[in-house]
């Protein structure tokens, strides 16, 4: 069988319109439940979206009778469309699906439903209205309410987390599996996505986050299914496995993100520069905190107020770069070296800024005291955190930074429609 191409009813059905939303339900052996699980996503959608849409059933190589199952399906439900893969493979599966589809907004979730329904108006919304590109659910919201055991809680947040520090994200939950995206952005970026597994979802989060794209966090309730046949150790060696390929290829994929970002994503007052702003300054205040109290330490010691400041400023200076490099900017590993190296000359600026209020502070006063003559730190660094922040920041987009200024960029239309993705992760 060809590698996509099944299509029953559906759209035939809808005379002169294409879909606004597509949602696909992508299946491997599930000729047990696909039935109950389409008829309840139907009903749900008739009942609360205005909109055409259409659902797609994404056989994935299955080996038992849910190709026919599916097929009877479509003869029976308007408004569906079957997807017959010849080869395995949640992420191929994903975009076989969504290439062929003629919606607005793509969508995809598990066909155990796990997460609640009445999240899926909320998830699309923001991308049909245009405040966003991608919207994800999210099970580590405190309003979210989640049912599943501790041992995949504790594996997903850890997940999570590494996702943050070694690829420095923004979002809080790439697993869950009930995500949107709007077609134009997914045309654009399914081309750079290589996984065809499980780590489909996170290469696409992480490459839309690159490309400065907007992406909405929907909290959901979910109940994990206690018939999950996911194999979690080999799933997460492979998230690994791909969390280290995309590290290596974020240079080779910069021009096409960086083209991407000039065509869809946020100018300069957009999320992405607001999250560097906030990012940078909570690592400013930690680096400034670490240099006033060597600052401190050091002149507790007995130790000459400007040769303290050189050595306090010194040992910031290296935390603040890494800090920044990988939590506000996530820019490279190979360029460690050099950017560690500029840091230092920016630090010297700093010096130079710190050094000039701290001998401002002795001039006014022959013998000032330790809180004055921190308070003359204090001021001069604060006057350095602007230009610093500036000269980081111009470092950062050949390197993969979250964010950048893209004079001319169009509004998204705000009748536009958004998809909905799905990661099993």
């Amino acid at each position: 069988m060809t590698e996509l191409d099944h299509h029953r009813a559906g759209q035939d059905d809808l005379p002169g319109r294409d879909p606004v939303l597509d949602v696909v339900i992508p299946v491997y052996n599930e000729e047990a439940t696909l039935a109950a699980c389409v008829h309840r996503l139907d009903a749900h959608l008739r009942e609360t979206y205005p909109y055409p849409f259409v659902i797609t059933v994404a056989n994935n190589a299955s080996t038992d009778r849910t190709a026919d199952v599916a097929f009877g399906l479509a003869e029976e439900v308007a408004n569906l469309r079957v997807v017959d893969l010849d080869r395995k493979g949640r992420g191929r599966a994903l975009k076989a699906a969504w290439e062929s589809s003629t919606a607005d907004v793509l969508a995809y979730m598990d066909v155990d439903l796990s997460t609640d329904l009445d999240a899926l108006w909320p998830l699309v919304a923001p991308l049909m209205s245009g405040h966003s590109d991608l919207a994800i659910g999210s099970r580590l919201s405190s309003t979210s309410r989640v049912v599943r055991q501790p041992s995949r809680e504790i594996i997903s947040r850890g997940y999570n987390l590494l996702l943050r520090v070694g690829l420095g994200v923004g979002f809080s939950d790439a697993q869950c599996g009930f995500k949107a995206i709007r077609a134009d952005v997914a045309r654009e970026l399914l081309p750079l996505v290589e996984d065809d597994a499980w780590f489909f979802d996170t290469e696409l989060l992480v490459l839309a986050e690159r490309a400065h794209l907007r992406i909405h966090e929907v909290p959901v309730d979910w109940m994990d299914d206690p018939d999950s046949r996911v194999d979690v150790t080999r799933t997460a060696i492979d998230d690994l496995r791909g969390m280290w390929r995309m590290r290596r290829s974020m240079r080779r994929l910069r021009p096409d993100l960086d083209r991407i970002a000039a065509t869809l994503g946020r100018g300069v007052f957009g999320a992405p520069l607001l999250r560097q702003i906030a990012r940078f300054a909570g690592v400013g205040i930690a680096s400034t905190a670490l240099h006033l109290a060597g600052f401190v330490a050091l002149v507790s010691m007995g130790m000459a107020g400007q040769v303290a400041n050189v050595l306090a400023l010194a040992v910031a200076t290296v935390a603040n770069t890494q800090a920044n490099r990988t939590f506000t900017f996530g820019a490279r590993e190979e360029h460690a070296l050099r950017h560690h190296a500029e840091g230092f000359v920016l630090a010297a600026l700093t010096w130079l800024m710190t050094a000039v209020s701290l001998g401002a502070v002795q001039a006014l006063v022959r013998s000032p005291d330790t809180i004055l003559s921190t308070v003359g730190v204090a001021v001069g660094a604060a006057l350095s955190v602007v230009i610093r922040f500036l000269a980081m920041r111009r470092w950062a987009p050949s390197e993969g930074a979250t964010g950048g200024p893209f004079p001319g960029v169009p509004t998204v239309p705000r009748e536009r429609g958004g998809e909905v993705v799905r990661h099993s992760g």
